[in-house]
């Protein structure tokens, strides 16, 4: 009986060592997340902006509202671009092409499809290029609102409003549209400082982006929020875009060089739908981190914030 009791004592040992462990752990667990709460108990208190920064990030969902826009932006603006260079006169089409250098510093294999995108190949009467370029590019306009309508939408999540109806909404869209056609166009000139140099260009392209994306939040929200509270998302928003497009010389040309002598177009496609996911991440923070800023007590006595919907 003597072994028995002795190996049912290392038994019981054995599980009291065990269950002294798991005690343990489970303090120190305890404690640990109870020190992370009171630390971020004293976050909020401190820097509350920062606080409702997440919350409302998390509440837009930033990845979702960004990764379908960039797939609209790709799958119906980018081919209304191609559309209208291919109607347009041949001075406006070089326009869209010295923008597009201009901002990307394109070379190689790059450039050369990019001249044979918008300037075009071969030596078709321009008859056919007008009519073929009118019906295509009604059916693109229409199609192509779908990119207005989730620029629409993002504004929206990220004011906490409800959608505008479509009968208030429908012109806005195609404006917004048009109005970054003409802003593409222009930005090849923006950026030299039409012919100046980039001691001019740069501040240009900035305020132009600010001015640009103040407009775009004021005209897709239907003028519901005030000018005054649209300036922080359209600061934070024109200066990041500004700097993005600023300083995609030093990478989109190598890695679209890459992609297109290693996997030809379908590389340039993924490129390019990279590229534009990024930019739509970044303006999804910025307009969303805008609306937080603005209803921040300290800024929307200044402002003239209005107070978010009940339901929101």
């Amino acid at each position: 009986m003597q072994p028995a009791t002795g190996a049912g004592r290392r038994r019981a040992d054995r599980r009291s060592r065990r269950d002294r462990r798991r005690e343990r752990r489970r303090k120190s667990g305890a404690s640990l997340w109870s020190r992370v709460t009171r630390l971020r108990t004293r976050l909020e208190a401190r820097f509350p902006l920062i606080t409702h920064l997440m919350s409302h990030l998390i509440s837009v969902n930033v990845l979702d509202s960004a990764t379908r826009l960039a797939a609209q932006t790709f799958l119906t603006a980018v081919p209304l671009l191609f559309v209208v260079a291919s109607i347009a006169p041949q001075g406006l089409r070089e326009q869209f092409v010295s923008s597009v250098h201009a901002l990307f510093g394109l070379t190689g294999g790059a450039e050369s499809e990019l001249n044979k995108a918008l300037l075009g190949t071969g030596d078709p009467s321009d008859e056919l290029r007008q009519t073929t370029g009118a019906v295509s590019g009604l059916m693109v306009l229409i199609s192509a609102t779908a990119c207005s309508r989730a620029m629409q939408r993002l504004c929206e999540r990220a004011w906490s409003l409800r959608g505008a109806s479509a009968r208030v909404a429908a012109w806005r869209w195609v404006a917004w549209l048009a109005a970054w056609m003409v802003m593409i166009g222009l930005s090849g000139s923006l950026h030299t400082g039409f012919g100046l140099g980039l001691w001019l260009g740069l501040p240009l392209l900035l305020l132009t982006e600010i001015g640009m994306w103040w407009w775009t939040q004021h005209l897709l929200l239907a003028a519901r929020v005030p000018w005054p509270a649209l300036l922080p998302g359209a600061l934070l928003t024109g200066a990041a875009l500004s700097v993005l497009t600023s300083t995609a010389s030093l990478y989109v040309p190598r890695v679209l060089n890459h992609s297109l002598d290693k996997y030809g177009s379908l590389g340039a496609v993924f490129t390019l739908l990279s590229w534009l996911i990024t930019l739509c991440v970044v303006v999804t923070l910025c307009v969303t981190a805008g609306a937080v800023v603005a209803r921040e007590p300290w800024a929307a006595r200044r402002l003239g914030t209005p107070e978010p919907p009940a339901d929101s």
